[in-house]
Formats: structure tokens, sequence, C-alpha cells
């Protein structure tokens, strides 16, 4: 008897960890499977068109680098109940506040000008044109925020983070391509690469492309806007980690699965063939497959895309409208219809109009402003590590939730090997014949 009560102490013990689990489940997992957003998508196709498996060993570093930096805006949003704007508007003064909102607005409205060219080129290869992508889109995206509740916002956006999987059965299909090289060979990309022509200016592009499509500084302020704005508290905190782990592995998981596709189908191919975006990639796998697998191949990075994009599109102009009502004094909350908080609902709309018009400039040069977005995102990013590492090691602000020595030594490698690898790319860009 004294085995079964204690079972089902257990059990029920086990049942309440799970509900509470699921209770916090969000912040983390949408924060990281909208960051495989559109832009991101059509970098993993160019990276494993152009490098095959090769670059599969960077995500072994950038899936802990991922959890590591988002981890501390957990604990940052449910200590301190404050976005992170106002948190460096509290900590460093006004100065290094508008910084912070200028570097955010700016590399913001870049990548939600790439999640259009994703969402529009999507609905291109169903015959939609661009001007009916960019409204209908731009009223969904209104409406999923214009409920007055976080809690529905949150379960919408959990619906579409499933799509972001449709790129599994893709690479299985890409991997029974005749020119495929079998599965060793993706094992030996995480261990053994490869590269004939060396360390080139092209490669060095590439993984910074990778780097700054898998770490944002757009995430940092969405991530903890949203468990404030969720109310989670430091009772949550432990439950925030493992939502936040399990979004950085899955996150990790798509992109790895993307590179296969791309690499099995194009880079082993004989001759090889480069892609230039999710797109193109889409059309060029039809002819390499069977007929029905290619034609769903097709179906499947159509859908992919649009998902990436419409998740990147709504994070990422929910972060800039949190951090703009942060800083001058707005109600910010999405548990606010839009008569109590107009202004947090202007911001967002301007945001993603503009970004919309942009796409719509006839002879823009959407492919370029998709990669180089991610590069100048990276090259940004160490401002806002800085101040978030200053933030989580303040004691007084803390207390018993500042980083512990081993987070410190984590995160500044992190912050050391983002600086090192923008600074390789910098001169690269000044000194072409540096690495020849």
């Amino acid at each position: 008897m004294y085995w079964i009560s204690k079972t089902i102490h257990r059990l029920r013990r086990m049942n309440r960890r799970l509900l509470i689990f699921f209770a916090v489940l969000g912040p983390g997992v949408i924060t990281m499977i909208a960051d495989n957003d559109a832009g991101g998508i059509s970098t993993y196709a160019v990276t494993g068109s152009k490098y095959g498996f090769n670059l599969l060993w960077v995500f072994i570093i950038l899936i802990p680098m991922a959890y590591y930096v988002q981890e501390m805006t957990v604990r940052l949003g449910t200590v301190t109940k404050r976005g992170h704007a106002e948190a460096i508007f509290d900590g460093f003064g006004p100065f290094w506040g508008w910084f912070s909102i200028f570097d955010l607005a700016v590399v913001n409205w870049l990548t939600l000008i790439t999640e259009y060219i994703g969402m529009t080129a999507a609905w291109g290869m169903f015959g939609i044109p661009p001007i009916i992508t960019c409204v209908v889109v731009t009223l969904i995206l209104m409406l999923v925020v214009m409920t007055g509740k976080y809690w529905t916002f949150e379960r919408i956006t959990l619906f579409f983070c499933v799509f972001n999987f449709v790129y599994v059965p893709a690479a299985i299909w890409a991997m029974h391509t005749p020119s495929a090289p079998g599965w060793k060979a993706v094992f030996d990309g995480f261990y053994r690469p490869h590269f004939p022509a060396g360390f080139t200016p092209e490669l060095l592009f590439i993984i910074m492309a990778n780097i700054g499509t898998t770490i944002t500084p757009w995430q940092i302020f969405f991530q903890q806007s949203s468990v404030v704005d969720k109310g989670m508290d430091i009772r949550d905190v432990k439950y925030g980690k493992i939502d936040t782990f399990a979004g950085s592995f899955l996150t990790g998981v798509v992109a790895i699965f993307i590179i296969i596709a791309t690499g099995a189908a194009f880079y082993y191919h004989n001759p090889p063939i480069t892609v230039q975006d999710a797109t193109q990639t889409a059309h060029a796998l039809v002819p390499l497959l069977p007929a029905k697998e290619g034609h769903w191949a097709e179906i499947l990075f159509a859908i992919g895309l649009f998902d990436a994009g419409f998740l990147g599109a709504l994070c990422i102009s929910l972060s800039t409208s949190w951090a703009v009502g942060e800083v001058f004094g707005w109600a910010h909350s999405l548990n606010k219809s839009v008569k109590d908080a107009p202004w947090f609902y202007v911001v967002y709309l301007l945001t993603l109009a503009t970004a919309a018009a942009v796409v719509l400039i006839p002879g823009a040069p959407l492919i370029t402003i998709t990669m180089f977005v991610q590069v100048v995102a990276v090259t940004l990013l160490p401002a806002a590590l800085l101040f978030l590492l200053l933030l989580l090691n303040d004691k007084p602000l803390m207390g018993p939730y500042v980083n512990t020595r081993f987070q410190n030594f984590a995160n500044w490698g992190i912050v050391i090997f983002v600086v090192v690898m923008s600074t390789l790319y910098a001169i690269s860009v000044l000194f072409p014949g540096f690495f020849a």
C-alpha cells in the first residue's frame, strides 16, 4: 500500500509539473522557431547549395549559443517585470537606451522587409500578385494581435510554428535523389567538413549570415517582453528555461534539414546547382525528384517559406511595438484593446506597412537585401549582448538570479566569438585579398 501511495503521489506531482510547463510554454519556442524566418530559410538554402553538408558543424555551436543568450531574457523578464528596452533605460540611462532602440528599429525594419520578400515569393508560386499578398498578410497580422489577450495570440502563433517542420520530409525526399551522397556524408558534415577552396571571404560571409539568422537583437527584446506580457514570475524560471531550450533545439533541427535538402539536391548534383533563395530552391527541386515527390516538395517549400515569413513578421514587428511602448511610457500589452493601447498598435501597423511598401518597389534588389540583412544583424548583435550581460551581472537587480560563473564564461565566449567573426568579415570586405 505504501508503494502504491508513493507512486500515486509521484504521478500527481509529475502531472502538476507538466501542467505548469504547458502553461509556461510559449515565449521560448515561439521566439526560436520564428527565428527560422524567411531570410533564414533563404540563407540555409544558399548554404546547402554552396557548401553541401560541410557547414552543419556550425549548428553544434549555434544551438547552445541561442539557448544561453535567450535564457538570460527569461530570468531578466521574470525578476524585473520589465521589457528589455525599459531595463536598458533604467540601468544605463537615456543615451544608451535610445542607442539600443535605434539599433533595434533599424535591424527590425530591414529584417521585416525580408519577411515580406519571403511571403510574396511563396504566394507568387501559386500565381498571387505581390500587392495582394502584402495587403492580405498585413490585415491578417493585425487581426492576430487585436484579440485583446496575450493567451490567444500565443496559441495562434504556436499553431503556425508547427508548419516550420515541413522541411523535414523535403530533406528526406532530397536524400533519395540519384546524386545524393547518403546519410554518412551528413554526419561527416558535423565533424569532418571539407572546403577545397579553403577559408574564403564567401565562406566567411555564409557563416556570418548563419550566425545572424540564428541569434538576433529582436529575439532578446521579443522574448523578454513576451515573458512580461504573459505574466511569468520567478517561480516559472525553471520551466521558461526548458521552453527556451526546446525552441533552440527545434530551430536548429529545422535549419539542419533545410541544409540537408538543398545540399543533397544541388551541391552534390552533377553539375552542381547554386540557388539564390528559397523560391528558386522550390522550383529547382521539381525536376530532380520523381513527379509526385517533386510536386509536393515544391508545395512544402512554399508553405514553409510563407509560414516562416509570417511568424517572423509577427514577432519582429511586435518586438518593435513593445520596445517603443516601454520607452515612451505608452500602454504596450497584447492584453489591452486597440482603444486602451492605440499607439502600441499604430507602431505595429506602421512597421508592417512601410516594410511591405519596400517590397513592392519595382526593381528592388530583394535577394541582396535578404542575405545582407543577416550579416547586418550579426554585426550589431554584440551591443545588444553586452547590455544583456551587464544587466544579468547586476547583483542588486537580479539577486539570486544573477549570472553564475559558468553562465558568464559561456556568454562572454559568445560575445567574443561574434566580435571576432564580425571583425574577420569587415577585414574580408575592406581587404578582399587578405584570405586569398
